[in-house]
């Protein structure tokens, strides 16, 4: 049996960490087995379907390299791929369920419905949802409410007795009574439109899915599933119901945790090849030991076993650390042109960069590479190399427990050193500048700190030494100065 695989997103809103997690399982395991891999558009929901949202899958899934065998695009042999364009399809199966007596048309009107809920509410029955009202209409009956010219919608005939078994990868077999699904829902609604029920079971038996992964939260969906399978007489495929992505606080993963959407993470400056690496360990495991692995390994090893049953956590400290891991096996050439992007949209660079302009960002890139979580880090890290930092506020400038008249001391101390750079070596400064704390009792960050935050205007920058470099001998000594001016003032309050 040749493996064929999908992945089906509703184009509702942005693509977020757990679809791609879906979309990254299906198209991996579709890899390994040699299977194809396919894109389909749930759009049944017209309503709330956007075509932003379907343009970012589209630019998503290319960001990711996820690259899909069948779907829109490209095409394939079991299109269209798109819901909405299929209609005629799900009516066409509807109708053969009505007349092999596995479905019937339902009449009744939205305020019938409506009251019916009321009265169920209110007398806390058990019984909830439709009381299969139109289910045993005679032709008759039927005849009546057409004439009226009222339009209806086909309802699944779900069996009053017995129950419905599937069975999943991970879960082993799942059991349902008939009595606890759902009862007759909704398969094609009046207007001609299918319910998401109808339209996945008939467009995953027309393309040929062999196994569906899908998120666990479908499970309720199973039995429903599996009941208008064996209602077309057809096979039912594999399941594979996927753990929950979860925050570290055990809730499911949310905008409160932080940035969902992938477009936000590639906006922040992720790599999709960090992305995609760390996603796909969350809820899966090779060995339980190696941690990176690059697509083509993916694409070889991965295996519907290796899924944990338990939620996979999705740690932003943890993706932070692969992301800069990635970053760091670029090359320099390849990461300034990673960063310049970044740098133009600050205004730091035009876009292509002038000569001098370059010359600057492949000098810097060395001393940042070390240092960044994430490519617009690099903004704020390099900020004093491109803009006249106002002068710090003094109690940014002065060591936990150090006075003003120490630090305005300390940097009088660092001037004839710091003006040394480029003649004498870097150890030979660093032990000069050493020596000062020393000599006045202090801890080594009390010297240099005060430089630091004077120069760039923050604490955590690159190695200060080359980023005096950078920034050049002159304008260091301006603002040095300007540093001490401050304190100095403020001494005199």
């Amino acid at each position: 049996m040749s493996v064929r695989v999908r992945y089906a997103p509703s184009p509702t809103g942005l693509q977020h960490i757990g679809g791609v997690r879906t979309a990254l399982f299906n198209y991996f395991f579709a890899r390994s087995q040699q299977g194809t891999f396919i894109l389909r558009v749930e759009d049944t929901d017209q309503s709330r379907s956007t075509d932003e949202a379907l343009q970012d899958l589209y630019d998503t899934l290319h960001w990711l390299n996820i690259r899909w065998d069948e779907g829109p695009l490209v095409g394939g042999p079991c299109g269209p791929y798109i819901q909405s364009q299929r209609f005629e399809i799900y009516q066409k199966y509807a109708a053969e369920l009505v007349e092999s007596g596995k479905a019937y048309p339902c009449y009744c009107s939205e305020e019938r419905l409506a009251n019916l809920r009321e009265e169920q509410a209110a007398a806390k029955s058990k019984e909830q949802g439709y009381d299969r009202h139109c289910r045993n209409l005679s032709a008759q009956q039927r005849a009546e409410f057409e004439h009226q010219g009222i339009k209806p919608v086909i309802r699944l005939k779900v069996p009053l007795e017995g129950s419905t078994t599937f069975h999943d990868v991970l879960m082993g077999d799942i059991t349902r009574k008939n009595r606890d699904v759902n009862p007759d829902p909704v398969l094609l609604k009046s207007d001609g439109f299918p319910t998401y029920h109808l339209a996945n079971v008939i467009d995953d038996h027309l393309m040929g899915i062999t196994h569906i992964m899908r998120a666990q939260e479908w499970i309720p969906s199973g039995p429903l599933h599996v009941l208008l399978y064996e209602a077309f007489g057809w096979d039912v495929p594999q399941y594979c119901h996927l753990p929950m992505v979860m925050g570290k606080d055990g809730q499911k993963l949310s905008k409160r945790h932080g940035s969902t959407a992938v477009r936000e993470f590639k906006e922040k400056g992720y790599l999709p090849e960090a992305l995609t690496n760390y996603v796909s360990m969350v809820g899966w495991s090779y060995d339980g030991v190696k941690e990176f692995f690059t697509r083509e390994e993916l694409e070889q090893v991965f295996t519907l076993e290796k899924i944990n049953k338990a939620p996979g956590v999705f740690d932003y400290k943890k993706l932070d650390w692969y992301n800069g891991m990635y970053i760091r096996a670029k090359s320099d050439a390849e990461l300034a042109s990673l960063l310049t992007p970044y740098l133009a949209k600050a205004g730091f660079v035009t876009e292509p960069c002038s000569a001098r302009q370059q010359e600057r960002i492949d000098a810097m890139v060395p001393i940042v590479k070390e240092r960044l979580k994430v490519l617009s880090d690099v903004v704020e890290m390099t900020r004093f190399l491109f803009e006249d930092i106002a002068c710090p506020p003094v109690d940014q400038m002065l060591p936990k427990n150090q006075t003003v008249e120490t630090t305005v001391q300390v940097l009088n101390a660092t001037i004839p050193v710091i003006k040394e750079l480029g003649k004498a070596s870097d150890e030979d400064l660093e032990q000069r500048l050493a020596s000062i704390a020393t000599e006045r009792n202090l801890k080594i960050n009390g010297v240099f700190m005060p430089i630091r935050v004077a120069v760039t205007g923050s604490t955590v920058s690159p190695p200060l030494f080359d980023s005096i470099r950078l920034l050049g001998l002159e304008t260091t000594m301006i603002r040095l100065e300007r540093a001490i001016t401050t304190l100095t003032q403020h001494m005199g309050k």
